[in-house]
C-alpha cells in the first residue's frame, strides 16, 4: 500500500470516528485530503476505500439522520478493542513466538505485534529465560514474495524445477499459505496450469516470484487446512538412505569427516558411504565440492547433483 493511500485511509477513519452523525460522500470528499476533483474519479476511489476498510475489519456503518442523504460513520464502541487480558502462560507463548521469528523474514512483523501488545499494557514476557532458543529460518529466496502474496491474496508466477525435469517450468499459482514441514518450506494453492490444488517446495523455485494478477483476487476454499494439504501432497517424512560417492584423494575433507565408511577405489579416488534424508539438501552440499566429488548412486541423488552443477554453470 502506498504512503499516499495509507494517509488517505487513516484520515478517512479519523474523520468517520470523530463524527456522531452520518457524513455524506460529498462531506467526506470535502473533509478528507487526497480525493480527486472529478466526480467519477472520486466515486471510484471512494468505493475502493470503503471496500478496503471493510476488508481490514473496520466497522463502516451506512445510514442517515432523518430525511437527509445516506452517509457513513464508524461507531467508536464497535471500532475500539476491549481490554486485552492474557494469562501469564499465554503471554509467555507470544514472547516465545516472537523469539522463534527473531532472525527470520517475519521478524519485523513479530516485533511490531509485541510492540502493540505492550502499548496496550500487556506484558508479553519476551525476555524470560526459557532454557531453549528456538529459531525458524526463512532463508529461501522465494519466501518473502510468497508470504506477501498470501497476505495480499494475489496470484503469482514463477519458474519451478520439478523432480526429474531437465529444465524449470513456468507455473501460475493462487497461493493459500506457506508452511514449514520437516525443515523445508512449501507453498500450497490452486495451480492454474493444472486446474487443481498443488504443493510446491520453495527450494525448487528458480528466479523471482512475480505478481500474476491484482491483489484480493485469490480466494481460499472454505474449510481448507493448508498444513493438511502440504502434509497430504508433500509426501511422507524423509527416511534415512545411503549414497555412494567417489572422493578425490586428498580433497573433500568435509565429506570425509561425515562419511560412515571410506575405502580405496583406485590411485586417485576413494569410495565413501553417506547417510542422508533429503535428496536436494545432500546434492546442494556435495555440489559445493565441485569436481572433487562424483555421485555413484542412488540415481536421484546423481541427477540432483547434475542439476545443481548445471545451474551454477549457467
Amino acid at each position: 500500500m502506498s504512503r499516499r493511500k495509507t494517509e488517505r485511509l487513516l484520515n478517512l477513519v479519523v474523520c468517520l470516528l470523530a463524527t456522531r452523525r452520518y457524513l455524506t460522500a460529498e462531506q467526506i470528499r470535502q473533509a478528507v485530503p487526497g480525493y480527486p476533483g472529478g466526480d467519477e474519479a472520486f466515486k471510484r476511489m471512494f468505493e475502493r476505500d470503503k471496500e478496503e476498510l471493510r476488508e481490514l475489519g473496520i466497522p463502516l456503518e451506512m445510514g442517515s439522520d432523518g430525511d437527509e442523504e445516506p452517509g457513513y460513520r464508524i461507531q467508536r464502541q464497535a471500532y475500539e478493542l476491549p481490554e486485552i487480558q492474557l494469562a501469564r502462560d499465554e503471554a509467555a507463548v507470544l514472547g516465545l513466538a516472537a523469539r522463534v521469528w527473531q532472525r527470520a523474514s517475519l521478524a519485523e512483523a513479530a516485533s511490531g505485534a509485541l510492540l502493540k501488545l505492550r502499548a496496550a499494557g500487556v506484558d508479553t514476557d519476551e525476555a524470560a529465560s526459557l532454557g531453549i532458543e528456538p529459531r525458524v529460518g526463512t532463508d529461501e529466496p522465494a519466501f518473502p514474495a510468497l508470504w506477501r502474496a498470501v497476505r495480499d491474496r494475489r496470484p503469482v508466477a514463477f519458474e519451478y524445477q520439478g523432480v526429474g525435469r531437465s529444465a524449470p517450468q513456468r507455473r501460475h499459482l493462487e497461493p493459500w499459505g506457506v508452511v514449514s514441514r520437516h525443515g523445508r518450506w512449501y507453498v500450497a494453492g490452486h495451480d492454474r496450469d493444472r486446474g487443481e490444488a498443488r504443493v510446491f517446495r520453495l527450494s525448487r523455485i528458480r528466479g523471482d516470484v512475480v505478481p500474476d494478477g491484482p491483489a484480493g483476487t485469490v480466494t481460499v476454499p472454505e474449510g481448507i487446512d493448508v498444513r493438511e494439504v502440504v502434509t497430504s501432497m508433500g509426501g511422507p517424512a524423509p527416511g534415512r538412505r545411503t549414497a555412494t560417492v567417489r572422493l578425490r584423494r586428498g580433497a573433500a575433507d568435509g565429506i570425509r569427516r561425515w562419511a560412515a565408511d571410506i575405502r580405496r577405489d583406485d590411485d586417485e579416488w576413494d569410495l565413501a558411504e553417506l547417510t542422508f534424508a533429503e535428496v536436494d539438501r545432500l546434492a546442494d552440499h556435495l555440489a559445493g565440492f565441485a569436481d572433487d566429488v562424483v555421485v555413484i548412486e542412488p540415481p536421484d541423488v546423481r541427477d540432483a547433483m547434475i542439476q545443481h552443477l548445471k545451474a551454477v554453470c549457467q
